[in-house]
């Protein structure tokens, strides 16, 4: 406020106390006040100064109303001045984020076209690089070794990373090993002396080397006197010794070694354990295969573990997550399809045992195949085939796990040996013949009918 008009509205005042104390001029002044809230209760109906500057001349004319009519007028373009800097407050935020916006996008680049699928890239066949995931099944395993076999005499296919549980973790250890120590050859041989000795002996100890025994199996077959702890008449030192008989774990360690995944089950809260190769030893595939209503839980570290195949048979999240291959190979030894309803108590436990030992892979297979969609697109988007041994041998969900007769034994390493064959001499690109009409060409991500629909 300046001076001037400081001193203006001191006097004004005064005189509007002498008129109210002699009770003179009461309704003049009342007049006046009216006079002077008019322009500042309705600041919406006064037009702005300039456009009828003429009503501010009668305050020349009456002096004595001059303070007030000077007043009136600089209250008037105070309320109007403070209302156009709220609309302008209002309006200049809006127009700088508008400035802004423009600034940006001139700033930026241009906005990139949507992603496009990049088209799969023409498959090399047979693959130079894989992985592989087998699955446990007690003797069923040995279609596993059949498979193997044949894709250590093609000699054109290095593994990357291999998991297992049970005795597909037998499988990769056996594998891995006779890699290391003697090559390709000495893979084969190593593979071969073990299953012919476990078919040669036919023995009890040699049914938990391979985890035939399954929770309901065993119950069926030793009656319900048989728990836990209490009939183990091998303990775990023979188990223990056959393995190092067979396997070099030292080997195992070596950096040129293929990266091995073996899972096993924590009894403490059924979450999966998986060793590696430096952590793998005798006592860790005795817990891949241990079956708990054989033997006691095998300990390690404080912990204690059951067959790796009731959490992960065989884990293939953690496999693809590791592995530097986009070609994934899974072995399902364990049937998925059975065509008939099972009556009979060993009938329906061996059912539940088939579905039991499927149904993490399922689950695993489902979300890979959920990432490797929604995922984004790439030059050689993931690829996992499958060869099972159900579609090899005829009725095999009505065969037995625990069957260690070499006949038998011998059929699956056949039947294996010539699903890996077939695989092998596919052509590029082609859908393989174990499987269904994939589901989504465009990513190459083919699952068995097991894996998806088992309706007829």
């Amino acid at each position: 406020m300046q001076p001037k008009a400081a001193l203006t509205g001191a006097s004004a005042l005064l005189s509007a106390l002498n008129v109210w104390a002699t009770g003179n001029a009461a309704p003049a002044a009342a007049a006046k006040a009216s006079e002077t809230e008019t322009p500042e209760s309705k600041p919406a109906e006064s037009k702005p100064a300039e456009s009828k500057p003429a009503e501010s001349k009668p305050a020349k004319s009456k002096p004595a109303k001059s303070e007030h009519s000077d007043a009136a007028p600089a209250q008037s373009a105070a309320g109007q001045t403070s209302h156009t800097q709220d609309e302008h407050a209002e309006v200049t935020p809006r127009r700088s984020d508008e400035k802004r916006d423009e600034k940006r996008v001139l700033a930026s680049p241009a906005s990139p076209a949507p992603v496009q699928p990049r088209p799969v890239q023409p498959l090399s066949w047979p693959p130079r690089r894989l992985s592989l995931a087998l699955q446990g099944g007690g003797s069923f395993g040995a279609f596993t070794w059949g498979v193997l076999d044949r894709l250590l005499e093609d000699g054109g296919c290095e593994f990357d990373a291999i998991s297992g549980a049970s005795v597909g973790a037998v499988n990769a250890a056996l594998l891995a090993c006779g890699l290391i120590v003697d090559g390709r050859e000495g893979a084969r041989k190593l593979l071969a002396r073990f299953w012919n000795r476990v078919t040669k002996e036919a023995s009890f100890r040699s049914l938990m080397l391979v985890g035939g025994f399954s929770p309901a199996g065993s119950s069926v077959a030793f009656g319900q006197t048989l728990q836990s702890g209490r009939f183990d008449p091998y303990d775990l030192d023979p188990l223990r010794r056959a393995l190092q008989k067979d396997i070099d774990f030292d080997a195992l360690r070596a950096s040129v070694c293929p990266r091995l995944l073996v899972a096993a089950t924590r009894i403490r809260d059924g979450g999966q354990k998986i060793f590696r190769n430096t952590e793998i030893t005798a006592d860790t595939l005795l817990a891949s295969t241990c079956p708990p209503m054989v033997h006691c839980a095998v300990e390690i570290d404080g912990e204690s573990y059951w067959d790796g195949g009731y959490s992960g048979n065989p884990p293939v999240v953690g496999l693809v997550q590791e592995s530097d291959t986009t070609d994934v190979l899974v072995v399902q030894v364990t049937p998925a399809r059975d065509h008939y309803v099972p009556i009979t108590s060993a009938a329906i436990d061996r059912r539940l045992d088939q579905i039991t030992a499927n149904a993490a892979l399922n689950a695993e297979i489902a979300g890979l195949e959920w990432a490797n969609r929604d995922g984004e697109a790439s030059a050689q988007p993931l690829r996992i085939f499958r060869l099972a041994a159900e579609d090899e041998i005829e009725g095999l969900a009505q065969r037995s796990a625990v069957d260690l007769g070499r006949g038998f034994i011998t059929q699956l390493h056949r039947a294996g040996y010539t699903a890996a064959d077939r695989w092998l001499r596919q052509t590029p690109n082609q859908v393989p013949s174990s499987s269904e009409t994939p589901r989504r060409e465009s990513t190459a991500f083919w699952l068995p009918p097991s894996f998806a629909d088992t309706t007829p």
